[in-house]
């Protein structure tokens, strides 16, 4: 049985660099939902901004997106198509 999928494009601001490990660990166990990611360091600011874009289940990216904005200094919000 095939599982339907979404598009979806989560918003990332990261305010904790301490964090960016653990977030590039969860992004990486969750590698094969990801079509392309973008991240932009905002240094004046001393924050980062991330765009990740899935196709994946909904309860897969909302499991990912629930990790992710438990982990501290971290905001994230998720758009689907």
């Amino acid at each position: 049985m095939s599982r339907e999928t979404r598009l979806a494009i989560m918003a990332i601001i990261v305010e904790d660099l301490d964090s960016v490990a653990r977030l590039n660990e969860l992004l990486h166990r969750y590698n094969e939902l990801i079509i392309g990611r973008l991240g932009l360091p905002y240094r004046s600011k001393g924050v980062s901004l991330m765009s990740i874009a899935l196709d994946a289940p909904q309860d897969q990216i909302n499991a990912l997106s629930g990790q992710i904005g438990r982990l501290p200094g971290l905001k994230v919000k998720t758009l689907y198509a």
